[in-house]
């Protein structure tokens, strides 16, 4: 069975709570043998920590403040991060970065939890797990002066344009893709370019709950992703770039494996 690797999943998420380890149990058998559950809250920190703790080598976990949280940053949350960042099993920092499509939190409180996140990741050495929607100009504008000190950056979840792409890729950033390439209508444009990004800087992702693929079926009744279907963004994401799903799923596991220094599954 091909091996995978989930970069994002949201598995602290409330909508797991009544059956969280059988969702571990498909996605054991759907071939995803690592998952990193991804930080966004100052509540979810502790919990994606948590599960790692309770499913080591299954489980890694990220821990950082959404754009959406922004307003909610303080000394108390930027403590917190640096806390759980320096526990092996926390491999990166964030989800952190700038989101103007909803402006959940002001866009000024926005750019500084994102400065003050990237200033964590640059003290730490760990990555940076990072989250962008139509603040490209601003998003630029901050990551750019800090990438040389900083070890390495994602941008999780890609749903933007060629332009956008190629820009994030001369910078040096790897590239998440979820199943928002498997949506006919609003991913289509993916399936155009992403056979421009290098083999060595492409990782796939659930970002569940949330971006069940559209091209599943029969439709799970309650619409909630998970990490299993992580197999329809490798076949999706395989026939995009004309690659066979065991070429992908080697590129993407080992990418993900050196982006978060996680190691094989014994």
């Amino acid at each position: 069975m091909l091996e995978l690797i989930d970069i994002g999943a949201n598995l602290a998420h409330d909508s797991f709570d009544d059956d969280r380890e059988d969702v571990l149990k498909r996605a054991s058998q759907a071939g995803v043998v690592q998952i990193v559950v991804t930080g966004s809250s100052v509540d979810s920190n502790p919990a994606a920590l948590d599960l790692a703790s309770k499913h080591p080598e299954l489980i890694y976990s990220t821990a950082g403040v959404h754009p959406h949280h922004a307003s909610e940053y303080n000394d108390d949350s930027d403590r917190q991060i640096r806390t759980l960042i320096s526990d092996e099993r926390c491999v990166a920092v964030g989800e952190c970065g700038l989101d103007y499509f909803r402006n959940f939190s002001p866009r000024e409180a926005q750019l500084a939890a994102f400065q003050r996140q990237i200033d964590i990741a640059i003290d730490s050495g760990k990555p940076l797990f990072l989250h962008q929607r139509d603040a490209h100009d601003d998003f630029i504008e901050v990551l750019e002066p800090a990438l040389p000190k900083i070890s390495r950056a994602v941008a999780h979840c890609f749903t933007g344009e060629h332009e956008s792409l190629r820009e994030y890729l001369a910078l040096g950033l790897y590239i998440g893709i979820t199943g928002w390439i498997c949506d006919e209508r609003r991913g289509a444009h993916l399936h155009e370019i992403v056979s421009i990004i290098p083999d060595d800087r492409l990782m796939i992702e659930t970002d569940a709950p949330y971006l069940l693929p559209r091209t599943i079926r029969p439709r799970p009744k309650s619409r909630r992703n998970e990490p299993m279907h992580l197999q329809e963004v490798l076949r999706t994401v395989a026939e995009a770039r004309g690659q066979t799903v065991e070429h992908v799923a080697a590129i993407t596991s080992a990418n993900a494996r050196r982006f978060f220094d996680i190691k094989s599954v014994a």
